[in-house]
């Protein structure tokens, strides 16, 4: 029995094709002659065989955002509406922008707080968060204010478990003026909260402590699968941590180039690993960055 391909079927089992089939398939590409419609390319062949140019092809595959972006991007278009702008900061630091510049000087307990990777040059290091970040921006727009969001890859050395990563993704929040108080920073991490996690979305902060600002705080949002009532998710406590903020420091503004007495700010920063972690219910965090199509296809 003749196997049945394309080639061998009739014109009239694809319908609108015959003039097609009559004056494309009917030449052999080996001739040589010249192909109608334009399809010389499809006379290129070892076996001698007859092409059938109306059977579709294979689609091609489309790609994709990573969901680690998809979250970057949504947090872009939430604060670009309230008149923030994107500044980069390098991924390599100085111990002086790092911890210096942030108020931890080289004998501050404060640095324990990260564990850093080193470089084999004196004084230079992979940063440890985006923080450093106002450091450079805050010298270069002195006097004027900002209102900015600092984006960035942060490298520390921790165990790889579901819930930490040697490398993951921080936003870091600053505003710098004149008359910023700690009630400008909490409405504006609630609107946030609200445009990320719905409109219902209940938030508290927590008094905290960091070097770089004064007062500090945590901002919480209710546990999105218990409701508040306590699960494994959040720990049994009902709340899910999802970023540090605070006042910032006279002496980092001091370093910038700013008069404490006249200018005053805030400053936030969040992971957005484990932002997307919740927002998706992932189980483990090191699927971001295992390159698993099967994973990213999800997204």
């Amino acid at each position: 029995m003749k196997p049945i391909s394309p080639v061998n079927l009739p014109p009239h089992s694809f319908p609108g094709c015959e003039r097609l089939h009559h004056k494309v398939t009917a030449i052999p590409v080996n001739t040589g002659q010249k192909a109608p419609y334009g399809f010389r390319g499809l006379a290129v062949s070892a076996d001698g065989k007859r092409l059938y140019v109306a059977v579709p092809g294979r689609a091609p595959r489309r790609g994709r955002l990573h969901p680690l972006n998809q979250t970057l991007r949504e947090i872009f278009r939430i604060f670009g509406d309230m008149g923030f702008q994107v500044y980069h900061s390098p991924e390599v630091e100085t111990d002086d922008y790092n911890f210096t510049s942030l108020n931890m000087p080289p004998y501050h307990p404060a640095r324990d707080m990260w564990d850093t990777f080193y470089t084999e040059k004196e004084g230079v290091l992979l940063r440890t968060h985006t923080s450093p970040g106002q450091i450079h921006i805050i010298r270069e727009r002195a006097p004027e204010a900002i209102r900015a969001i600092l984006p960035g890859t942060t490298m520390r050395y921790e165990q790889l478990t579901a819930r930490s990563e040697i490398e993951f993704v921080q936003v870091e929040l600053l505003v710098v003026g004149k008359g910023i108080t700690f009630a400008d920073m909490k409405g504006t991490l609630n609107d946030f909260a609200a445009r990320t996690f719905g409109k219902d979305a209940r938030t508290r902060l927590r008094p905290s402590h960091f070097p770089f600002t004064e007062p500090s705080a945590e901002m919480d949002v209710e546990c999105f699968v218990c409701g508040g009532k306590g699960c494994g998710v959040c720990k049994g406590s009902g709340w899910l941590e999802i970023l540090g903020c605070g006042i910032v420091h006279p002496t980092v503004l001091e370093y910038g180039g700013y008069d404490p007495r006249v200018f005053s700010g805030f400053a936030a920063g969040m992971g957005i690993d484990r932002s997307t972690l919740m927002r998706y219910r992932v189980d483990d965090i090191r699927h971001f960055r295992n390159n698993d199509v099967r994973f990213l296809e999800q997204f």
